[in-house]
């Protein structure tokens, strides 16, 4: 991950001094240290520090690879923060702002997982871009869920307040240190930062003017549910456990019956959806099955993960079901214990109780005692998004084919859901590009490496819809394949001549 990072730096470090030729240089206008004098309803400043050029390395990063990235970042005014909005509040933020060549723009950063910590690989990343970022903890220190236990105003803190009440304190700073407002404001986040995107587009429709979210996980109320339920089925016995060997066996059929689909063979499915793989192929015993072939057992847990997860009794659906090709990171959800954030959650949030054993999980109890709960304040499903369309913000989408942990059905079907509702605004507002062969917000076997900031902004700041986005697959610091992201429901094709590691060689076309 730090590579990925090291890289982005490396990218921005070139591509900045020509950005800058078509953006005003603003210097500050006051000192950082002033900034402790800041007054702000329920805010604190806790220090207020000036950081010269290279000089920031947060701790528990010594790898060679963060000093390097961090090392590129020019002088700074950092700035820590407590907020406390209700009594039981206790929300740190970060607020960085460039000390000289400001672009004139802010650019919060999401968490991951369920916060607990100040994300300062995505902040060095917006700053080494000329943005002014921000990033908080959500209102806790350190990951899980124990934080909710008895404190309902942290859920909502965690839920969406965090993240306002950050925006808010980061508006009022900026203003102070420069001397006026941000031009414009960008909301970018993926995991839990795609849900509290999307939660400040449902809910504070004035926070921001274009928010990317990615790899959404914002209906925690289900997803977390059904990875559970998932887990459940795939260690029913030990005969139908999927073992490394048989995700191993399985990713490699799926894609050997659908890599070609597209015309290519790369490795990459390049839309799922249009491939059909049955697992039963891969049964001991059935014709051309691999050495490595699954027992029935497994091929039925196969099944049933590639399958939409449901209500026994109606069919309802909870959550979407696992793509083919991303069996690679199926161990997340059907490893020996089930994904932590899934536990903690409906440990903590739901029947608040610290004994509760997923031992006894059961789907409609679950579900039934989640709607009794707090959720509804950290989910972000409401599809209603008139209110920031219609002051002209910009919600960019995206989503890895071969996310393990947030199914991508789930953020395709936010996104109709989005269009049904506002209609014609989200011709105007809404965009989703969907990445073939990425895992969970990066990672796997497709070009994951991609900046959709400067994409947004040209759409907020010159109202021209991004056609594409330049992505990359990088080994070893290298640039080994480049394809375009397409707006769905466009997909890659590829041009039928032409070097197949180029993007070039491709176009968006309708599926």
């Amino acid at each position: 991950m730090l590579k990925r990072y090291a890289f982005a730096f490396a990218v921005a470090a070139v591509l900045w001094p020509l950005l800058e030729l078509a953006l005003p240089r603003v210097q500050a206008a006051n000192a950082c240290s002033q900034l402790t004098e800041s007054r702000q309803p329920n805010v604190t400043i806790n220090a207020a520090t000036a950081i010269a050029p290279g000089a920031f390395t947060p701790a528990g990063s010594s790898s060679p690879a963060a000093k390097q990235a961090f090392s590129s970042l020019t002088a700074f005014c950092r700035v820590q923060a407590t907020l406390t909005p209700t009594p039981d509040s206790d929300i740190k933020i970060e607020v960085w702002m460039p000390a000289d060549g400001w672009n004139g723009r802010f650019q919060a950063v999401g968490g991951r997982a369920l916060g607990g910590i100040i994300v300062y690989p995505a902040m060095a990343r917006a700053l080494a871009s000329g943005y002014v970022t921000a990033s908080t903890d959500t209102g806790h220190v350190g990951p899980g869920g124990t934080f909710a236990a008895g404190h309902p105003e942290k859920v909502i803190d965690h839920g969406h307040r965090a993240v306002h009440e950050m925006t808010v304190a980061a508006q009022h700073l900026i203003a102070q240190f420069y001397g006026r407002a941000a031009q414009q404001s960008y909301f970018n986040g993926c995991s839990l930062g795609g849900r509290q995107g999307l939660a400040e587009a449902q809910r504070y429709p004035q926070d921001y003017d274009g928010i990317i979210v990615g790899d959404i996980a914002n209906d925690i109320t289900g997803l977390y549910a059904a990875r559970l339920a998932q887990h459940q089925f795939a260690h029913r016995s030990a005969d139908a456990v999927l073992t490394d060997d048989a995700l191993r066996t399985l990713n490699a059929g799926a894609v050997s019956a659908c890599d070609q689909l597209d015309g290519v063979r790369d490795g990459v499915i390049e839309n799922p959806r249009q491939c059909h793989f049955d697992p039963a192929v891969l049964a001991c015993g059935a014709a051309g099955a691999p050495t490595g072939c699954l027992n029935l057992a497994q091929v039925e847990t196969a099944r049933r993960l590639y399958a939409p997860v449901t209500l026994p009794d109606n069919g309802t659906v909870v959550s979407n079901g696992l793509m083919p090709g991303s069996e690679g990171g199926w161990q997340a959800v059907v490893g020996p214990e089930p994904e932590r954030n899934s536990v903690e959650v409906y440990r903590y949030m739901v029947f608040k109780n610290p004994e509760w054993d997923w031992h006894a999980f059961d789907l409609r109890a679950a579900l039934a005692a989640a709607r009794a709960a707090q959720l509804d304040q950290v989910d972000a499903t409401n599809p209603d998004l008139r209110a920031f369309f219609g002051r002209g913000g910009k919600l960019l989408m995206t989503h890895g084919w071969a996310d393990p942990q947030t199914p991508p059905l789930n953020g395709l079907d936010y996104f109709t859901r989005v269009q049904s509702t506002v209609g014609a605004q989200a011709d105007a507002s809404l965009r989703l590009f969907m990445v073939p062969g990425m895992g969970h917000c990066e990672g796997g076997v497709g070009t994951d490496v991609f900046d959709p900031m400067e994409p947004l902004a040209t759409w907020v700041e010159r109202g021209t819809a991004p056609a594409l986005i330049d992505a990359n697959r990088v080994a070893d610091g290298h640039v080994v394949r480049a394809r375009p992201l397409c707006p769905y429901p466009q997909v890659a094709r590829w041009n039928g001549s032409g070097d197949t590691n180029l993007a070039a060689s491709f176009t968006c076309s309708a599926p």
